[in-house]
């Protein structure tokens, strides 16, 4: 069983794509990784993210596997490389190559066939899993999402002004939307949810109680039927 959940950057898509993974006793596939992980090789290879050319000729030699919460990229463990600050700021320019969102797509086919995964990221429900059996499309509001972008940034010492992630957060918002190929944007079917007010705890038990409609054939008619409707927050 295939569940995805897309979303924007800080409604806290990771965080509960790992947790209900957990809960369900399923794999987590982080898609950001993959990204990070081949923005890690062109940066090595001196390759120009625009150069598709060039980005195709990378991928066609490029062996990457995600065993246990590790990425190996060509063999080597390049889990704690990717994170780099260097590697984050080049990561938009590479995902939003045709070529290298086609070849992680089927990557990540791949990787989930025949798996129960939870699978997070920005076309996981559009493009890469349209045939998910539990789909979910997480947000939350904007100036909410960038203050907890700066916390996690002030927890690893580094100190960020609200008004730059916010313009910065923006302009990502923008541009994934607006991509030629997929775009950001929600599946017919999924499911809306807003984080906003809710703990990761409670976004994380809707989701589950969701999944198990999902594998026991009944839905919720009046949150599934239009796909665009997020369940309200808790009083």
């Amino acid at each position: 069983m295939i569940v995805t959940i897309d979303g924007p950057a800080g409604a806290g898509k990771s965080s509960a794509a790992r947790q209900l993974a957990h809960r369900l006793g399923f794999e987590f596939l982080d898609t950001g990784a993959m990204y990070r992980a081949v923005t890690l090789a062109a940066r090595a290879a001196d390759i120009d993210a625009r150069d598709e050319a060039a980005l195709a000729q990378l991928l066609d030699g490029l062996r990457l596997e995600m065993p246990d919460d590790k990425v190996l990229l060509n063999g080597a463990d390049v889990t704690l490389a990717i994170r780099d600050p260097d590697v984050t700021a080049a990561t938009g320019q590479i995902a939003d190559s045709p070529v290298v969102r086609r070849w992680l797509g089927a990557r990540q086919r791949e990787i989930a066939a025949g798996r129960d995964m939870v699978c997070e990221g920005r076309d996981q429900g559009t493009v890469v899993f349209p045939d998910a059996a539990c789909k979910f499309f997480l947000v939350a509001d904007p100036v909410e999402r960038a203050r907890r972008r700066q916390a996690e940034l002030a927890a690893k010492g580094t100190t960020v002004s609200l008004e730059d992630l916010l313009a910065a957060q923006t302009r990502r918002d923008e541009r994934d939307a607006a991509r030629d190929l997929a775009p950001m944007r929600p599946a017919a079917d999924a499911l809306q949810l807003d984080s906003t007010q809710l703990t990761l705890t409670q976004v994380v038990e809707r989701m589950e109680m969701e999944v198990h409609r999902c594998r026991t054939g009944a839905s919720i008619s009046s949150t599934k039927s239009s796909g665009s409707s997020a369940i309200p927050p808790s009083r």
